[in-house]
């Protein structure tokens, strides 16, 4: 039967992005090693993993940025092989991509930062262009003298937030964050926590957000995926995962800054 964009899961919930027997290897090391992976609609996915273990190398092969061996990806019911490239790219448009270290152009000014994949995918003047971009910084907290700015001139928390204002240009569905909280503080990263939250609930975005800070997974993710051996070793909710055996799930969440967020979850 042709895939559909109403795939869904066994509880009856919508699938955004199915992720069947993927393989990505860089010559003969393979990093993702036959991984299985649905994130629903709506959702607010964590995905955690030790460093190198795959978690951006499996977000870039989803977005069409790495090359795989093998495997099947769909978004929204569409396999991705399988689509002439202007459907591709009209799919991917559907994606937002906020990277690590913000990526912004140095030479440009935030709102310039901003315009850039509306200029490369729109046909918009460049009155409505200086709209989009004020609409967006308001949109994730800036002040808008912020579009006027080069990304040097600005904090870390402010890069952020520039860096999630150019992932949400194109008004995408899908949000995909590497390392959104990085470099915070703790203030500047419980204030992004809450603007994601805000931003899913009234924007109706489905996000996969790879993370090290459990503070986030805590405050923000309905389900979290844990990646290990070049596999999804376990997948649920953070009472599910924290009730999970497995060797290096126990010492990511029992070790002392696991202890100081999820004291009273954690099982003996």
């Amino acid at each position: 039967m042709a895939s559909t964009e109403r795939e869904t899961t066994r509880d009856g919930g919508e699938i955004a992005v199915r992720v069947r027997d993927l393989k990505v290897a860089f010559g003969d090391k393979t990093v993702l090693d036959h991984l299985d992976l649905d994130i629903r609609r709506g959702e607010i996915l964590g995905v955690i993993g030790a460093s190198g273990s795959g978690k951006s190398v499996l977000a870039r092969a989803i977005l069409g940025l790495l090359p795989k061996r093998s495997g099947v990806i769909e978004l929204f019911g569409r396999n991705l092989d399988e689509l002439r490239a202007t459907e591709r790219s009209a799919l991917e448009q559907r994606c937002g991509v906020m990277f690590q270290h913000g990526a912004l152009f140095s030479s440009l000014t935030i709102a310039e930062n901003i315009q850039l994949p509306m200029r490369e995918l729109l046909h918009l003047s460049p009155g409505l262009l200086t709209e989009m971009a004020m609409l967006k910084l308001g949109m994730v907290g800036l002040p808008l003298d912020a579009a006027e700015k080069y990304p040097a001139e600005l904090s870390g928390g402010m890069t952020k937030r520039a860096a999630l204002a150019r992932a949400l240009a194109l008004d995408p569905e899908i949000l995909f964050l590497d390392e959104p909280t990085s470099g915070l503080d703790p203030i500047a990263a419980d204030a992004f926590d809450q603007l994601l939250l805000t931003l899913r609930a009234s924007l109706n975005l489905t996000v996969m957000m790879i993370t090290h800070d459990l503070s986030s997974l805590h405050a923000t993710c309905d389900r979290i995926a844990a990646i290990a051996r070049g596999k999804v070793i376990a997948i649920g909710t953070l009472e599910d995962l924290l009730r999970n055996e497995d060797p290096w799930l126990r010492q990511y969440f029992a070790g002392e800054r696991g202890r100081s967020i999820f004291a009273d979850q954690i099982t003996a």
